[in-house]
């Protein structure tokens, strides 16, 4: 794909949907979802890029980059943790088994990292020593590898809102979720940690962290909704550079949305007031390392649909 397609396809992103005759519509900060009356949950995935919980627009082609690698992971995880995933019908679309969402993100992290106000170095670097229910020992440093990897999770909050990290017990307290339903979503959270941390290992990556959505099936079953491991939910580092950039206290090299993340901090903006413009450069820059994720965790290049998206998704969806 040439970074001049980048450019082009910037000119007519996927950037808000209107299909009602699918279903009933709930747009989220990425998704467009529609609510079937035969159980199914059609998920359009579009271009919106969202950091410290507020929407910068869009990024060019980040849809079909989302939703290819999220497809990926489904069914590279699916024989260990059960997913909503029916079919992908289109380059920005997931239809998907309906489910009850849970009020909790299953946030994993195995490093001492993160920018915005729910991360953990944050924290850590402002003098706090426990983290969600965690004690954390004195002297560690940006970007350190944690003791152990823990489960932070955190509320979901509204639209505009943010997220709130809390200890399990915590959490019960504010969702008023039972008990079984959080403690089996962390069950299934440290399975496919696991197993992203192994098949990225494998590719020359670091999955330092991520989160999880779940829901409950009509049938009553927990299973990993939304999407899994993808440059939005979660932060890649390449392996091979991360010893002798962490030891020179340097960034590690990164391909998620933490390069738009540490340019509007450049800017001063952490998510409050006016964001900052965007120029196109970056917006494409940071589809490139997109790409790049993908491309290596999958082992094959991603070949964009540069078609006019609604149309395509119409005649793909039979609408």
């Amino acid at each position: 794909m040439a970074n001049e397609e980048l450019f082009t396809a910037l000119q007519h992103p996927l950037d808000a949907t209107d299909l009602s005759q699918l279903g009933k519509k709930y747009s989220g900060k990425v998704r467009d979802c529609y609510t079937t009356d035969d159980g199914r949950r059609i998920i359009v995935v579009s271009d919106r890029i969202s950091a410290f919980d507020r929407n910068l627009g869009v990024l060019p082609l980040k849809g079909q980059i989302l939703n290819r690698i999220a497809a990926w992971w489904f069914e590279q995880t699916k024989d260990l943790v059960p997913n909503h995933v029916i079919e992908t019908p289109d380059p920005n679309v997931l239809i998907a088994k309906e489910c009850t969402p849970l009020p909790v993100e299953m946030v994993m992290r195995s490093y001492l990292t993160g920018t915005t106000s729910t991360s953990i170095w944050v924290h850590y670097e402002k003098g706090a020593r426990e983290f969600c229910g965690h004690q954390l020992p004195d002297g560690l440093k940006k970007h350190q590898k944690l003791p152990k990897t823990l489960l932070t999770p955190s509320t979901k909050a509204a639209q505009g809102d943010h997220d709130v990290s809390a200890s399990r017990e915590d959490i019960l307290k504010l969702t008023g979720m039972p008990v079984e339903d959080f403690d089996r979503a962390a069950e299934l959270s440290q399975i496919l940690f696991a197993e992203g941390q192994r098949i990225s290992a494998e590719r020359g990556l670091i999955l330092v962290d991520t989160k999880y959505e779940f829901g409950k099936t009509k049938e009553g079953e927990i299973v990993v909704i939304d999407e899994i491991h993808t440059p939005d939910s979660s932060r890649y580092w390449f392996a091979n550079s991360y010893e002798e950039r962490f030891a020179a206290g340097e960034a590690p090299e990164s391909f998620d949305k933490e390069y738009l993340r540490r340019f509007l901090a450049a800017k001063g903006f952490m998510g409050e007031g006016e964001i900052p413009e965007i120029p196109d450069d970056i917006r494409v820059e940071s589809t490139i390392r997109y790409r790049t994720a993908i491309e290596q965790l999958m082992g094959e290049k991603f070949v964009p649909n540069l078609e006019d998206p609604i149309p395509r998704i119409r005649k793909n969806l039979g609408i």
